[in-house]
């Protein structure tokens, strides 16, 4: 255990960001099974929706520490062929 009054705080903070990274990452893998659930039922308008949600909330995420900014961008990438890909066979 560090002893040191820094080291004491940077542990708080680490245990802080860490649980707040945990939150934010579950949300987003659950925005994600709503967006494949959605694709799965052939509902284009629910699959559209779910993933408008999602691609707010990870663009959002990418900008902080939490998500690398590429990694979102592949995220929503994947998510819009998805999505594209459902409307592809509707049409």
């Amino acid at each position: 255990m560090a002893n040191h009054k820094s080291a004491l705080k940077r542990i708080r903070q680490n245990k802080k960001r860490r649980l707040r990274n945990r939150v934010r990452k579950t949300r987003i893998k659950n925005l994600i099974k709503g967006v494949e659930s959605a694709v799965a039922e052939k509902s284009f308008d629910n699959a559209q929706a779910a993933f408008l949600a999602a691609q707010k909330y990870i663009d959002k995420i990418g900008r902080t520490p939490t998500l690398h900014r590429k990694t979102a961008a592949r995220k929503v990438a994947r998510l819009a062929r998805l999505v594209n890909s459902l409307k592809a066979q509707e049409g």
